[in-house]
C-alpha cells in the first residue's frame, strides 16, 4: 500500500516573514526507508575494553547465530518477470513492489514518476481517501512557483506602465522606456507570456486572471467538511473495488544486481516457468540492450549493459542509491540517502576506455574502437552546464574494457564464470567542474 499525507492549504502570493507557510504533513521516511537494501544484517555488539560483560554478549550473539542462523534474505524470495517488450523486469506483486522501493529505491511505478503511487492517487481521485501524494505536492508547489511569476511580471508591468503613464502626461516620452517593456514581455519566460494573450481594457488591468489562479479558487480535498470529489466517484465504488493496475518496472541493472549481488530476486519468463538463471539473465540483458536485440553468440566486451552494470555495481558497492540520469542528460544520479530525503549529489556519465594493447592490435579492432569515440569535448562541455545549472557535480567514469576474448559465451548462451567475467573490469572516476572566473580566482 502506498504513502498518503495531508498538506495544509496555503498559498504563496501575500506571504511575508511574520506569517510564514505552514509546514506540510510529511510520513517518516527515516522509519519508511530505514534498511539501506533489501537484506537483513546481525552485526555483533560493540565490544567495551572497560566492561568485561560486553565480550559474554559477543560470545552469546555469535554462537546464537552459529548455532542457530537467522536468514538475510526474504523468504520466500522476491520475483520478477522478464518482458523483452518494454527492455525491462515487471514485479506485480505489491508487497514486493512496497519492499524494493523502501528498502534502496529501486524501480519504479510503471504509472508514476517515481514511486509506484498511482493506487493511491486514484483513491483520492474518487474521493474514498483524503489526502495527497508526493505527486499531487510536487504539482501544488510548482502551480505556486508559476502564479508568483506571473505576478512578479505583473507588477514589474505595472510599474513600468506607471511610469510611462507620467511621462507621457508631461510631455517627456522616453522611447527607451518603452523598449524596455518590450523586452520585459520577451524575457518573461514561457509560463509569464500567458499574461500577453489576455484581454487588457486598461493599462495594469491583469486581476481576472490572478484570481482565477489562486490556490483558494481551485477544488480542494476538504472544503467545509465536504467532499468535493463525490461528483467522480462511481456509484457503486468502493476501495475494495479499486484494482491496482500498476506494477513495478526494474531496469536490467536493477534487477542483475538484485540476482547476482544481493541473491532475493528471481526472475522468470512467465509465472509458470521456471527461474532464469543468473548467466542466461545476463546474456538476455546484453542482448535486449540493443535494438532489434542481437543475437547471444555475437556479444562484445564493450556492450552497453555490461558498461552500465558493472559502473551501477560498484556505486552501490560504495553505499550511493543509483537512479536513473535520463532526465539531466547523464546515466545515473548518485543520491546520498534516497529522492525522498535530498536531491542527488552527482551526475555519472559512463565513457568506456580502451587502454589494453590488443584494441589496436587490427585495423577491425582499431575502427570499432574509434567508432566508439564519438564524444567530444563540445558534448561534454554541454552536458557538465546542464548539471552546473542543476547544482549537481558531474563525474565521469571511465571503464577500462578488456581485450576481447573468445568463448565467453557458451553454446545455450551463458557466461562462463560471472565473477572472473566481471572482475576483468575496472572503473575510474574524473570529477568535471565548471571555471567561472567570477569563483575561481586567485
Amino acid at each position: 500500500m502506498g504513502v498518503s499525507f495531508e498538506v495544509q492549504p496555503s498559498s504563496s502570493a501575500g506571504r511575508t516573514d511574520n506569517n510564514p507557510r505552514p509546514r506540510s504533513l510529511r510520513p517518516n521516511y527515516n522509519k519508511i526507508h530505514a534498511q539501506p537494501l533489501p537484506i537483513k544484517t546481525f552485526p555483533l555488539p560493540p565490544l567495551i575494553p572497560h566492561n568485561p560483560l560486553s565480550l559474554i554478549q559477543i560470545a552469546v550473539t555469535y554462537l546464537s547465530q552459529l548455532l542457530a542462523p537467522t536468514s538475510s534474505h526474504p523468504q520466500p524470495l522476491f520475483r520478477g518477470y522478464f518482458s523483452a517488450e518494454t527492455r525491462s523486469i515487471h514485479v506485480n506483486d505489491e508487497t514486493t513492489a512496497r519492499a524494493l522501493w523502501e528498502q534502496g529505491f529501486f524501480g519504479k511505478g510503471s504509472l508514476s514518476r517515481s514511486e509506484p503511487a498511482w493506487l493511491e492517487r486514484e483513491k483520492i481521485r474518487q474521493g474514498i481517501v483524503a489526502g495527497d501524494t508526493s505527486e499531487e505536492v510536487t504539482r501544488r508547489r510548482r502551480e505556486e512557483r508559476k502564479q508568483f511569476k506571473n505576478e512578479r511580471a505583473k507588477k514589474e508591468r505595472e510599474a513600468i506602465e506607471g511610469k510611462l503613464a507620467e511621462e507621457s502626461q508631461g510631455g517627456s516620452f522616453n522611447a527607451m522606456t518603452e523598449d524596455a517593456l518590450q523586452g520585459l514581455e520577451v524575457q518573461t519566460g514561457p509560463n509569464d507570456a500567458l499574461l500577453d494573450t489576455l484581454p487588457q481594457d486598461s493599462p495594469g488591468t491583469m486581476e481576472p486572471f490572478v484570481d482565477n489562479v489562486t490556490p483558494s479558487s481551485m477544488p480542494s480535498l476538504k472544503d467545509d467538511g465536504q467532499d468535493t470529489c463525490a461528483t467522480l466517484r462511481e456509484p457503486d465504488s468502493s476501495p475494495k473495488d479499486i484494482i491496482n493496475q500498476e506494477h513495478l518496472q526494474l531496469t536490467f541493472e536493477e534487477a542483475f544486481f538484485l540476482v547476482y549481488g544481493l541473491g532475493v530476486l528471481e526472475v522468470q519468463a512467465a509465472p509458470d516457468s521456471e527461474k532464469i538463471p543468473t548467466s542466461l539473465l545476463f546474456t538476455l540483458s546484453c542482448s535486449h540492450s540493443h535494438f532489434p536485440p542481437q543475437p547471444t553468440t555475437q556479444l562484445q566486451p564493450d556492450e552497453p549493459f555490461i558498461l552500465s552494470y558493472v559502473v551501477y555495481h560498484h556505486f552501490r558497492s560504495l553505499g550511493w542509491v543509483v537512479r536513473p540520469g535520463i532526465k539531466f542528460a547523464v546515466d545515473y544520479l548518485l543520491y546520498n540517502r534516497g529522492p525522498v530525503f535530498s536531491h542527488a549529489e552527482f551526475a555519472v556519465i559512463i565513457v568506456p576506455a580502451y587502454s589494453d594493447r590488443d584494441w589496436s592490435s587490427t585495423n577491425a579492432l582499431r575502427a570499432h574502437v574509434e567508432g566508439k569515440r564519438k564524444k567530444t569535448w563540445w558534448w561534454i562541455h554541454c552536458v557538465n552546464r546542464v548539471q552546473t545549472q542543476v547544482r549537481k557535480t558531474l563525474v565521469v567514469a571511465f571503464v577500462e574494457v578488456p581485450p576481447p576474448e573468445s568463448a565467453v559465451v557458451s553454446e545455450h548462451g551463458e557466461i562462463k564464470h560471472m565473477g572472473r567475467f566481471l572482475r576483468r573490469y575496472r572503473v575510474r572516476e574524473i570529477v568535471l567542474k565548471r571555471w567561472t572566473p567570477n569563483r575561481s580566482r586567485g
